[in-house]
């Protein structure tokens, strides 16, 4: 089918729904593992997993999500839509099936990169054929439509993801995906037209494969510098080192393509390269501190898993504040002088992770969220729709691409770093602490503060515990500095390169709930 058939309204209307349903189930499975992470640590309610493998956990899906979907839509092009979209609901269904009864962190980590493959072929393909399913003014209303999807997802997730927890065993996170992805194949296969393009884009093995190694080989290398706190050590920088050879050929590589998947010239624009680059240093940031504060509400503080959902609210409901409330602005002032003092306050709240202790009362985290929210939300949103808009149309696809995936990589590098510094700093401050106490009980309680706890109770001695806390503490201070200074260099790139006023040309289009995705 080369051409988009009319469609009834009604049926039109039930694919949107079956769209929604999928992007929805991708949602809540970016929001719930960060309210997983603290009972996968525990040796008794998880699986025992340090912070090296829950760092894989969460970044070897978005390792695979990031450097496969550039490529997913050309697969798309060549063998419909439809079928990819189907071919990742049931990549993403098996392995959510894997995931949740995985009886290792190892499995678990495979099982993850399985679903990032399966939401890599899933996403092009749903808003390929949202637009091929509506055209003109029901186009723009359909994804306003189809966006709010983003918007539940982020505020159910964290609450859907306690409640599971707080009544049955961690896998049912995981589980849940299973009849959703059922019924929207379902839906795909009854309504959806097999649509594909008249123009097949050429497939991109050599880079996907490239990007892939180099990717997997820094965030090695990275995660285990946290393990073995040594950084001269072979297995340290030996795959950090291949890694940034291996992406700097993948841009050799893809440089030489005629109709490259990876575009690296257009960082040679400099509004689109700066702004780029802003995100992804932003996007480092919001992974790393994420990954914080699963641990700081649920292990330090002591939240059950619904408690943190619903702690972690705030911080959804700012994030989709702050993109409409950003826009508004944008028409009014300038991209930059709306965006460089929001990516700074973001910045600044990362920072205040920094004041956060074990006595810090609930509403003043709660404060600190919503800001975080609200000023991530203003700078993703306007930034993301900018980039894209100031391309030439025929350039609009891979601009979309490298944005993604520039994100998707901070992301990566930022649970790598982040995490890194935790157990690097958590196992310096528990030290004097195990002085006297047994072997195993040290190497035990040097993992991680869920496992000192856990040994804590197991001999009796509840000032481990308490040292296990304070010892997290610190690291997480310590950790939020330097996320924060990470992304006041993303303002910093901000000020330098967008233009100190507004294009009046064309405004800057709406963004969607789908740009302030990294605020979960």
């Amino acid at each position: 089918m080369t051409a988009p058939p009319t469609l009834p309204k009604f049926r039109q209307q039930l694919i949107l729904a079956v769209l929604m349903l999928c992007s929805l189930l991708i949602w809540l499975d970016n929001t719930v593992l960060s309210a997983t992470l603290e009972t996968l640590a525990d040796p008794t309610r998880g699986l025992g997993a340090n912070p090296g493998q829950l760092q894989w956990a969460t970044g070897s899906y978005t390792l695979a999500f990031a450097t496969l979907m550039f490529s997913a839509g050309a697969l798309g092009d060549r063998f419909g839509h439809r079928t990819v979209f189907s071919s990742g609901l049931v990549i993403f269904a098996g392995s959510s099936l894997w995931a949740a009864y995985a009886s290792d962190a190892g499995q678990l980590i495979t099982a993850r990169a399985a679903m990032g493959v399966g939401s890599a072929l899933i996403t092009p393909a749903m808003m390929a054929i949202l637009m091929w399913t509506f055209t003109g003014p029901a186009r723009a209303a359909a994804i306003g439509i189809f966006s709010t999807s983003a918007g539940v997802g982020m505020a159910a997730g964290p609450v859907l993801a306690g409640f599971l927890l707080d009544h049955f065993w961690w896998g049912s996170v995981f589980l849940i995906n299973v009849p959703v992805a059922v019924l929207a194949l379902v839906g795909l296969a009854v309504l959806v037209p097999n649509f594909r393009s008249p123009t097949l884009r050429p497939l991109d093995p050599a880079g996907m494969l490239l990007s892939i190694s180099g990717l997997v080989a820094l965030a090695y290398g990275l995660i285990r510098a946290g393990q073995v706190e040594v950084w001269s050590r072979t297995d340290v920088w030996a795959p950090i080192v291949a890694g940034l050879i291996l992406l700097a050929v993948f841009v050799l590589v893809e440089l030489r393509v005629k109709v490259p998947s990876f575009d690296p010239r257009l960082f040679a624009q400099r509004t689109f390269g700066g702004g780029n680059v802003a995100l992804g240093l932003l996007l480092f940031g919001v992974a790393a501190i994420t990954f914080y504060n699963a641990f700081y509400l649920q292990g330090a503080l002591g939240f059950s898993p619904m408690k943190a959902g619903l702690a972690n609210i705030p911080t959804a409901f700012g994030a989709l504040a702050g993109a409409p409330l950003a826009s508004r602005l944008v028409r009014r002032l300038s991209l930059r002088l709306v965006t460089v003092p929001a990516l700074t306050v973001a910045a600044l709240t990362m920072g205040g992770y920094g004041f956060l202790g074990l006595q810090t009362p609930l509403v003043w985290i709660e404060i600190l969220l919503l800001i975080q929210g609200l000023s991530i939300g203003m700078v993703i949103g306007p930034v993301t729709a900018a980039l894209i808009s100031d391309l030439p149309l025929e350039q609009a696809g891979a601009g979309s691409a490298v944005t993604n995936t520039v994100r998707q990589t901070g992301s990566v590098i930022g649970i790598a770093v982040g995490g890194t510094i935790m157990s690097i700093e958590y196992r310096r401050a528990i030290e004097p602490s195990l002085e006297g106490a047994p072997g195993p009980v040290q190497d035990q309680a040097r993992v991680s503060a869920e496992q000192a706890r856990h040994v804590a109770t197991g001999i009796h001695r509840p000032t481990l515990a308490q040292a296990a806390d304070n010892a997290f503490i610190h690291a997480m201070h310590v950790g939020a500095g330097w996320i924060a200074v990470t992304a006041l260099l993303g303002a910093a790139v901000l000020l330098i390169t967008l233009p100190a006023l507004g294009k009046k040309k064309r405004p800057i289009p709406e963004p969607d709930y789908e740009e302030a995705r990294s605020s979960v």
